[in-house]
Parts: structure tokens; sequence; C-alpha cells
């Protein structure tokens, strides 16, 4: 039996580990004994608990409870953590999601002290090194001995860099939970907060939560604008407001007095959302991938994307924070009709990883 330790911290990685815990628990249960670390950095129970709960994922073992702080603060708080737990605690192998600074101080504590770093989501490239992100992915993959990427893009991506060894094109978790949540249980999803909402049958889903928009004020004013005035056009513009974005527009003073303003969504009211919505903006990566595996155009409110292939499909425009770019885009997105091509595997990613994992630690 091979001890392995999962390393979340945010809401999205929650959300991933989801899909490989429960193929932990049906098919791998006499070959792999998993733990849970929460490092805490998404600690609000709107924005981490209720995954937890509505998802099934086991309840983490250790929650070292780091909380907010600048980058260095925190991921130095989590890297003493998960150092401290690894030293405490003999595992096989750590396995980390996405881009966060959570996965990046896993990689760099297990890393150091020999133990072999998993990477699910490996070789996403934005190219904009001013995306905290993009440095985490980078620093991780380096620290990786599995790379797991979830497309073509992300192997050729990892190829032009050097990395071809232990890299396994592995499909998408996130295309696993899709098809696994796609049940009857999102039509009552959807029908209670339609009705708690009062929605119409068509709307639009909007959601904003990333520094570069938050934190600029031409940025959220120009989305902010945008979202208002499409609300105006008669269309229900519902948006499930991310804890940094609603400070920041009430400290501008932002009018948002058309727009559906909602709690942060929990996953499941969040994929029944997108799978009804007539269109997605957004500049979460997590949710540009779920619109499209619901069959939702996705204006992608970011001036690049590491889903590329969404692009390249027509299924989704950058606009970036342009309001001219993001109304034109909207138009377009709206009144034609998209192709959905299969793009992120075939629903089994969880066990190709699995397998690749229980071959490697032999």
């Amino acid at each position: 039996m091979k001890r392995i330790v999962t390393i979340i911290g945010a809401r999205p990685q929650i959300i991933k580990a989801a899909a490989v815990s429960r193929a932990v628990q049906a098919h791998f249960s006499s070959q792999i004994e998993e733990h849970i670390l929460h490092t805490g950095q998404h600690y609000d129970s709107n924005m981490s608990e209720v995954f937890f709960r509505e998802l099934g994922v086991p309840e983490p073992m250790y929650n070292l409870h780091v909380g907010s702080a600048s980058h260095g603060v925190q991921t130095a708080r989590m890297i003493e953590g998960i150092e401290a737990v690894l030293m405490q605690t003999h595992y096989d192998g750590v396995l980390v999601y996405g881009d966060t600074n959570s996965t990046l101080a896993a990689a760099v504590a297990a890393s150091k002290l020999q133990v072999p770093v998993f990477h699910v989501e490996a070789g996403l490239r934005s190219f904009n090194m001013s995306m905290p992100e993009e440095i985490n992915r980078i620093v991780c993959d380096r620290l990786s001995s599995l790379l797991f990427a979830p497309t073509t893009t992300a192997v050729r991506n990892l190829e032009a860099e050097g990395m071809t060894k232990g890299v396994v094109l592995s499909g998408d978790v996130m295309y696993d939970n899709a098809l696994y949540y796609e049940t009857a249980a999102l039509k009552d999803r959807y029908a209670k907060r339609q009705k708690t909402a009062s929605l119409k049958d068509t709307f639009v889903l909007a959601t904003v939560h990333r520094p570069a928009n938050t934190d600029n004020e031409e940025h959220l004013r120009s989305i902010v604008r945008a979202l208002q005035d499409i609300a105006k056009t008669g269309m229900d513009v519902v948006v499930p407001l991310h804890p940094r974005t609603k400070k920041r527009i009430a400290d501008l003073r932002l009018n948002t007095d058309d727009l559906r303003i909602i709690e942060p969504a929990s996953f499941l009211e969040m994929i029944a959302l997108e799978k009804n919505a007539a269109v997605v903006l957004t500049d979460s990566g997590g949710v540009q991938k779920e619109a499209f595996f619901y069959g939702t155009p996705c204006v992608i409110l970011r001036p690049e994307t590491e889903w590329v292939e969404i692009v390249e499909a027509g299924a989704g425009i950058l606009a970036d924070a342009d309001y001219e770019r993001i109304m034109a885009a909207y138009e377009q997105l709206a009144n034609k009709p998209i192709d959905f091509p299969p793009l992120y595997g075939d629903g089994h990613a969880s066990e190709k990883i699995l397998e690749e994992i229980v071959r490697y630690l032999g």
C-alpha cells in the first residue's frame, strides 16, 4: 500500500481533488492510501468547506489555516507547514493541482525532502509572467516527477521547455467531474436557484475574481459597465460575487443595480448555472472549461488563456477588460451557432493518473 498526500488550498483544487479521490475510493483503495492536507488558502466557508461536504472529498487530515497574506508570506507559511507534515509522516508522493500558491509551496517543500511530486494540470501556459499563476505552474512543473497534461497543447508546451520525462497525456479531471455530476440533481439545483433569484429562462452568467481585474479600477469599472449594459438589454446577468470583488465594488461605489448579485455558488449550483446560461463571461480558467463542457460559449475577461483550445474552437473569445471588446464578443457568441468538439479526454483522467502513480511507485 502506497501512501500519498493530496495538498489543496483553494476552491478549484478541492473540486479537482474530488474526481481523483472518488477514483481512489472506487478503484485503487487497495493500492493507495490518500491523506488530504488543506493549506487554508481559501478559508471562507462558502469558498472552501461547502465543497468538501458537497463533493464528498475526504475531510483533511491536516489544515494549516494559513489564510490571506502577501504572496511571499503566504507561500513561506505553507512551505513551513507542509515540510513539518512531510518530516513527521512518511509519504510516497505528493499530489498537487493547478497553479496556486498552495501548489507552489507543496512542490518546493516536497522536492527539497526528495518526495516525488505529481502535478495534475501540468503544461498549461498563458505566456504572461505577470500572472502569479504562471510562475507557480512553471516552477511546479520543473519540480515534478510525473506531469499530468490535460491536453495535447499542454504536452507540446512541456516539450518546448525540454520536459518529456514523466509527461502523461491524461485528459482533464474536470471533464471527469462534468460527466459525473451531469445528472438530474443539477436540474433540482438550478430550479431552486432560479426560483430564489427569480431568474428568467434565458440569462447570462458572470464571474470576476482575478487581481488583474479586481485590483485595477479601470478594468473593474469597464467590466461592470459591460455587465450593466448587457442587463439593460433585458437579459438577466447573474453574478456569484467573490468576496474580494464584492469589497472592491463597494469601495469604488460601482453601480450594480441591474445585476443579479448572489453569494458564491456551490460547485453543483455553479455548474447548473453554467449549463443553463446563454453565455458566460469570466476571468476564471475553471469556469471557461466548465462552460465548454456544457456547451455554453464564453467571453474571457483576460488578455490570454491557458485553455487556447476553447478560443481556437470558436467557443470562447478573449476580450480582456475592454468594454468594446466585451460587448462585441458577447454579441457574437449570443447570436451564432458554435461547435464544442471533444478536447479534454474521455472522462477517465483520474483513473489514468492513479494508474501512472501506482506504476511509478512500483
